[in-house]
């Protein structure tokens, strides 16, 4: 896809491992292992989404919500539905 879209997203910080679980309502669950404390968690959200989608880091960009369990994330450049 080559428009840019937006994601709800649910983060859980300090998770035992990076991943990404698509809701049914459209919403992404991202856990990442990193500490919610100076960007971090949100780096690692940024990167785990990119590495699921196949995208780059700076392909994907949080738009609201940075200090929060609930944000909207865009995606930038082609992507691929993850299988």
């Amino acid at each position: 896809m080559d428009k840019p879209v937006t994601f709800p997203v649910r983060v859980t910080p300090r998770a035992k491992q990076n991943k990404v679980q698509p809701q049914a309502d459209g919403s992404l669950k991202v856990y990442v292992t990193a500490p919610p404390e100076d960007g971090r968690a949100n780096e690692a959200v940024v990167e785990t989404i990119a590495q699921w989608l196949g995208v780059k880091r700076r392909d994907v960009e949080i738009v609201r919500g940075a200090t929060s369990r609930h944000k909207v994330v865009r995606i930038t450049g082609p992507w691929k539905t993850p299988a």
